[in-house]
């Protein structure tokens, strides 16, 4: 297919390159999984955010011993680790998904995108690292 267009007279214009026509990819290549992702942590942090919600309000009042003692029980510990994973992911989806949407200059998009990826990344450490904390040293 021509992807010059002389006139208005002739075919769509095709705007995927050779390469992206042999691999039958589209313009992003991953959009599809990004979505699916994005609505498997979705889902996935419905129960977990119903059961973070019931700990905390179960501790409302709690000295500080009877909330540590909480926290590093085994279970309790994995939901949270799970908890906190399932939330930073599902987040840097979704701040990915704004700063394509509605960033166009290249630099800024890049630099965006990474300061995503890193402010996540980080919060999701620091946390994980809080609990891991808490529950080995209880």
């Amino acid at each position: 297919m021509n992807t010059r267009r002389v006139g208005k007279s002739e075919g769509p214009v095709e705007f995927r390159t050779p390469l992206k026509k042999a691999r039958n990819l589209g313009a992003a290549k991953s959009g599809t999984s990004h979505f699916w992702w994005q609505r498997a942590t979705a889902v996935l942090l419905v129960p977990l955010v119903a059961w973070f919600v019931g700990t905390l309000v179960s501790l409302v009042g709690a000295d500080l011993a009877t909330v540590q003692e909480t926290i590093a029980r085994p279970w309790n510990a994995i939901l949270f680790a799970a908890f906190i994973i399932a939330t930073f992911w599902h987040a840097k989806m979704g701040l990915q998904v704004v700063v394509e949407d509605y960033i166009h200059t290249g630099w800024l998009h890049l630099l965006l995108q990474l300061v995503v990826i890193f402010v996540c990344a980080l919060a999701a450490l620091a946390s994980l690292y809080a609990i891991a904390r808490i529950a080995l040293l209880a």
